[in-house]
């Protein structure tokens, strides 16, 4: 496990996550309390990206992999349930990543960005900003968001009507509500 010994549970991480391979880039930006679990993380990213936690996932931190772990795991698998951000945290600029559905392979990068004392009256977690709509669950995978992209842009798309329909009319890639994240992390909080 990395060295935490610059982090302290009552700090506050301010984390720039990333969907990796998306272009322009899909990002949120969310302030954590440094004793959130890796658990507890996990939910705050489903909410904030706008996944629906249908599909496993892990960390992978310096090398070390945080998930639920299982007996028939092929690697040693940490209980994410027991390992609060600043056991792994070891200060700014730290970069780690977060895998979401193995299938569909949702690799996003999580860049901490600063290390703040908490602001007063301020209820974290919380989402600060973020830009563009999370791809569609089950949509395959990076390349087959861009597919998704191209067949609902296209009129004459082979795909265009079946995919508009599987997206239930209509999907905006541009769409981003910080507000309604806030409004779902606040029942986490």
């Amino acid at each position: 496990m990395p060295d935490s010994s610059l982090s302290t549970p009552d700090q506050i991480y301010q984390l720039k996550i990333t969907l990796v391979g998306s272009k322009p880039p899909i990002w949120r930006r969310v302030e954590v309390s440094a004793d959130t679990t890796l658990s507890t993380l996990h939910r705050i990213i489903q909410v904030a990206m706008g996944w629906y936690d249908y599909h496993l996932h892990q960390f992978t931190v310096d090398g070390v992999i945080y998930g639920i772990p299982h007996p028939n795991d092929f690697v040693e698998v940490h209980n994410e349930r027991l390992v609060p951000l600043h056991q792994v945290v070891t200060g700014s600029k730290m970069k780690f990543s977060y895998q979401y559905d193995f299938g569909d392979n949702w690799e996003h990068t999580i860049l901490v960005e600063k290390v703040l004392s908490p602001a007063e009256g301020v209820v974290y977690p919380r989402c600060i900003s973020g830009k563009r709509a999370c791809p569609p669950e089950d949509c395959g995978g990076i390349y087959g968001y861009t597919d998704f992209l191209e067949a609902i842009s296209t009129p004459d798309h082979p795909a265009h009507a079946e995919m508009l329909e599987w997206s239930g009319g209509s999907f905006d890639p541009e769409a981003f509500d910080c507000d309604h994240v806030n409004d779902v992390l606040q029942r986490l909080a």
